[in-house]
């Protein structure tokens, strides 16, 4: 029933299940990897090749050069969006969202520690309009900017003055970076110029809120404002309420959905998954105990940043994987956070052998180790 009168309680299986189902991971899916990029909203990209493990988690027979492809393609861009973090999305969304996040930019800019005092009374349209100048005549990285910059701003420190154009300008990384088996640094451009579009306008909230619903629903303003990196959503909610299916969680929190999204049965199997280094769906939450405790997150998720490729087992992380490739041999370390049972390891054998031809294709063996139980 729409109109928000609806106070349906979720059980923890059931909020597992629906938002498992919304990222493909019940089941892998047919389908494009351009589609699913869409539908994610967006995929994790810190970590270049997070995105091709997303994706192959997700979908039937991908192959990594179909998304190489799009990105080389510009039909897939990579550029710091939610939470201030680096995402693969459409070209499409790149336009709406980054307009849509420029506060969280903007708060970077103003509270950064290590560059607040240098870029004090700086005329930042100044220096955003010399910057986009820059880069839309050649891309560059951040550090090949730096000199050029200071040849304008010469008392300023040329690091600073970077960062501040990489807050103030929407930009992307162009390829070589993020084409799978190839590397390089993060070489800039403005979205507009690599995409030959006009200039970003925001978009709507409600409907970005709505497409992000439908990706990681059903999830409450805590949710979304965790996701989006954004403040104030509970209004933008409240407009839309009439719109959406609420419910609560166990714990009592308010949930909205959209109503005729997908919620199975909370009983049915959840198929062992690896999920990729940084994968979105352990971001898209602030109550993150719908797919992992919060036990196990502060080992999954490092002090410095990083975030493992983990492991589903019933619709929850149960373990995190490393996956290595040294003289021939692909390996797949398994720690696990319980024991699994003969059946349920063995499944997990598979899905491992399954990702070692995925990612270490050219290796003359594969090999799956399980690791002593912290």
């Amino acid at each position: 029933m729409a109109g928000g009168t609806t106070r349906e309680r979720l059980t923890a299986g059931a909020l597992s299940r629906a938002t498992l189902d919304r990222q493909h991971l019940l089941r892998r899916r047919d389908g494009t990897a351009l589609d699913l990029v869409g539908h994610l909203y967006g995929l994790q990209a810190q970590s270049p090749s997070a995105p091709y493990y997303a994706l192959w988690a997700r979908l039937a027979d991908f192959d990594p050069s179909e998304l190489s492809d799009l990105i080389a393609d510009r039909q897939v861009v990579r550029m710091v969006l939610m939470r201030g973090t680096v995402h693969a999305v459409t070209a499409a969304d790149a336009l709406a969202l980054r307009p849509w996040v420029q506060p969280i930019m903007d708060t970077d800019l103003r509270t950064n520690t290590a560059h607040r005092e240098a870029l004090a009374g700086l005329d930042t349209a100044e220096l955003a309009a010399v910057s986009r100048d820059l880069l839309d005549a050649t891309p560059m990285t951040m550090a090949a900017l730096r000199p050029l910059l200071a040849r304008h701003w010469p008392d300023r420190d040329p690091a600073a003055l970077a960062h501040a154009a990489r807050c103030l300008l929407p930009l992307v990384q162009v390829p070589p970076r993020g084409l799978w088996g190839r590397s390089g640094q993060p070489v800039c451009a403005t979205v507009e110029n690599w995409l030959g579009a006009p200039d970003p306008t925001r978009p709507e909230p409600e409907r970005l809120l709505l497409r992000y619903l439908a990706a990681y629903g059903p999830a409450s303003v805590a949710d979304a404002q965790a996701w989006s990196g954004l403040t104030r959503l509970a209004e933008v909610f409240e407009r839309l309420r009439p719109r959406l299916r609420v419910f609560l969680d166990e714990d009592g929190a308010e949930l909205f959905d959209l109503p005729d999204a997908s919620r199975p049965d909370p009983s049915c199997a959840v198929p062992v998954r690896i999920l990729a280094p940084f994968d979105s769906v352990l971001l898209g939450h602030a109550n993150r105990t719908r797919v992992i405790s919060d036990e196990h997150r502060k080992v999954v998720f490092t002090v410095n940043g990083i975030i493992k490729p983990t492991i589903l087992v019933d619709g929850t992380v149960a373990g995190f994987v490393t996956v290595t490739a040294k003289k021939g041999v692909g390996v797949v370390e398994v720690t696990t956070f319980r024991r699994l049972g003969n059946s349920v390891e063995s499944e997990v054998a598979s899905e491992a052998l399954r990702l070692l031809r995925f990612a270490h294709r050219g290796a003359d063996s594969h090999d799956v180790r399980f690791t002593p139980i912290p």
